[in-house]
This record gives structure tokens, sequence and C-alpha cells, in this order.
């Protein structure tokens, strides 16, 4: 369970044992994915329990897998096709083989594991930091339970995250769309909407009142063709080449 051997997982492997999975570290914190159905037990002992006192949900987010992991994007050289977003035309597209668990690219998507809400928490009493994963087990139409009643903070997040991807959240207070318009059809943050939306809106002079049409704009790859080096991240000017062991032989 435990991605590193820190007191945090030692903590979290007594009071939550069997329920935290795929642990992984990066950047210094923890992330740990949690079944649908354990989400809100979990939820309260990490808020509560001594020694994890996650009293704050500082953001829920979304995750659409659809495309994730495709060789398209493991490049740094040129690509016939653009890097774009990905396009369900028949059911479910496949997505890689990055997280655990998931399907080879190419391969069949497994049912599940296309839609996740990422949940960040911090104890401020305790200074660290917890990611929580939780996979939609529903494709089609994906749903896990609220946590705005352990964490108020999360009644908004989870809004937020309903009207970009189409999450459903069971037994949230108030359910509406917080970013799109009144009329908005879609989810716009899900890899098979159109980047150029589904309908535009203009100003129509016989009627006098603005109307809604089918999108005019041919679809169309709004990014670069190829990934430029950027010498902001170069190793050698962050240090990285610094911290590397050193492959000479001493002497």
């Amino acid at each position: 369970m435990s991605p590193d051997s820190g007191p945090l997982a030692e903590i979290l492997a007594q009071a939550l044992p069997g329920r935290l999975t795929n642990g992984i570290l990066h950047a210094g914190e923890s992330t740990y994915e949690v079944a649908p159905a354990d989400l809100p037990e979990v939820a309260r002992t990490l808020r509560d329990a001594p020694g994890l006192q996650f009293e704050m949900c500082m953001d829920v987010c979304g995750v659409d897998y659809l495309e994730h992991g495709r060789a398209e994007w493991k490049t740094e050289h040129a690509t016939q096709s653009g890097f774009s977003r990905g396009r369900a035309s028949a059911g479910i597209a496949t997505p890689g083989a990055a997280a655990p668990g998931a399907a080879a690219p190419g391969a069949a998507t497994q049912p599940g594991r296309r839609f996740a809400v990422i949940y960040h928490l911090l104890s401020i009493a305790l200074n660290q930091r917890l990611r929580l994963k939780v996979f939609c087990e529903d494709d089609l139409a994906p749903m896990v339970d609220s946590v705005a009643p352990v964490w108020a903070s999360a009644n908004w997040f989870e809004r937020e995250t309903f009207d970009l991807y189409g999450i459903l959240f069971r037994g949230h207070p108030d359910l509406r769309r917080l970013l799109t318009d009144y009329g908005f059809i879609g989810h716009p943050f899900r890899k098979d909407f159109p980047l150029s939306g589904n309908v535009e809106v203009r100003y129509d002079p016989e009627k006098r009142r603005v109307v809604y049409q089918p999108v005019s704009i041919e679809p169309r790859v709004l990014v670069p063709k190829v990934i430029r080096h950027d010498n902001r991240y170069d190793p050698a000017l962050t240090g990285a080449a610094a911290e590397a062991p050193s492959s000479k032989p001493n002497g």
C-alpha cells in the first residue's frame, strides 16, 4: 500500500487497513487509490483520526483517461496528426497503460477506469498533504459519493468537476453547473468533447435577439506538431545534473 515508509504511511496503514491501494510518492506527496464504496468512511477517517487530521479539502478535480498513455504523446519529435485531443466514435476509446490496471495502448478500455476524481487534502495541524484517487465504476454515467458532508469546501469543487467532466456526486446538496452557461450542452473537459464546441451564438438582426445554431468552425488541430525544447528546464540550469550520480570512475 505504502509509497514510502514514512510516519504518514504507517499511520494510514493502521487507520485504514486494506482501504488504500496503488500508493505512489511524487514530489514529496503521497497519492493513494480508494474504492468508491469506501470513499465516505475513508474521508471521515482522514479528517478525524489522530495522526492524520486532514481537516481541509484544498481541491477536487476530475480526470478523463480516455486517451491517457497513447504513444503519440510520448514523443519529442514531429507527428503526422498533431497533438490533438481524442474523440470517442463508438463507445469508449482506449486509454494507455500509465495508470495501474489500465489497458495497453490500442487495447480495449478496462471498464470503470475512464473517469477518476482526485481529492487534494491538507492537514494544517500536522503540516502534511495527501491525494486520494477514486475511479468511477460506470464509464457512461460516472458517479461517486459526495464528500461535501465531510469537507464543506468540496461543495463548489464538486460542482466544477460535474460541470466540466460530467461526473455526478451522489448526495451533493446542490449539484448544478458552475462555470458554463445555463443552456450549455456537454462537458468541456471530456476528451470526446470537440474543441470547437457543439453550438455557437450570434445576434440575429431579424429576431432582434441572440440565437443558438450549430457550430460553423471547421475542426482543426490547435497545437504544434513538434514539442520544442524549453531551456528553462535544462538539467544544467535546474541543478538536476549535479544531483544525478556521476558515471565517471573515481580518480
